[in-house]
C-alpha cells in the first residue's frame, strides 16, 4: 500500500491528522515534579511513552497501557489531557507523518522491574526542567517548563 494511502487511513472523517497519546509520568521528589523519561528504539532520543489509540481503552489508558509496556509504570491516570505536540512519526518505507500527540499525566506509584519493552529502551527520572531541554518537539517543551 503506498505511503499516500497508509496516511489517508490514518485520518479521520475529516482529514484531521492522526492522533497519539503521551504519557507524563510523574512524580513527586525533594518538593519538585520529575518526569520519567524513555529513549526511543530507533535513534535513541529522549521522549514520553506514547501510542496509537486503543479501541477498548480511552484515551487516558491508552496513554497509561502505553506507560506500562514502554516504561513499566504502574500508576493511575492523573486528570484530563494537559496538551498537545505535533510530531512527525516515521513509517516503514522511512517516510514521516505528521501528526498529534495529546498528553495525559500519570501518577505513577511505582516502576517494575519487568515489562514488555525492558531491554530495548532505557527510563530515567529528571527534572522537568531538564527534561523540556532533552526533547526535540518544542510544544512538548512548553508543557515540561509548565509544570509546577
Amino acid at each position: 500500500m503506498k505511503f499516500e494511502r497508509k496516511l489517508e487511513l490514518l485520518r479521520d472523517s475529516r482529514g484531521v491528522e492522526p492522533i497519539q497519546f503521551a504519557a507524563l509520568c510523574l512524580r513527586r521528589k525533594a518538593g519538585r515534579n520529575e518526569v520519567l523519561m524513555i529513549t526511543s528504539r530507533d535513534t535513541g532520543r529522549w521522549i514520553l511513552p506514547k501510542g496509537w489509540r486503543m479501541d477498548d481503552r480511552s484515551e487516558g489508558e491508552t496513554a497509561l497501557t502505553e506507560a506500562w509496556e514502554e516504561a513499566g509504570v504502574i500508576g493511575k491516570v492523573a486528570g484530563p489531557p494537559i496538551g498537545s505536540y505535533a510530531s512527525q512519526k516515521m513509517l516503514l518505507e522511512n517516510q514521516p507523518m505528521p501528526c498529534r500527540v495529546e498528553v495525559h499525566p500519570i501518577h505513577v506509584d511505582k516502576l517494575a522491574a519487568r515489562y514488555p519493552e525492558k531491554g530495548q529502551r532505557r527510563r530515567k527520572w529528571i527534572s522537568a526542567k531538564k527534561a523540556a531541554k532533552l526533547v526535540s518537539e518544542p510544544e512538548l517543551a512548553d508543557i515540561l517548563r509548565g509544570l509546577r
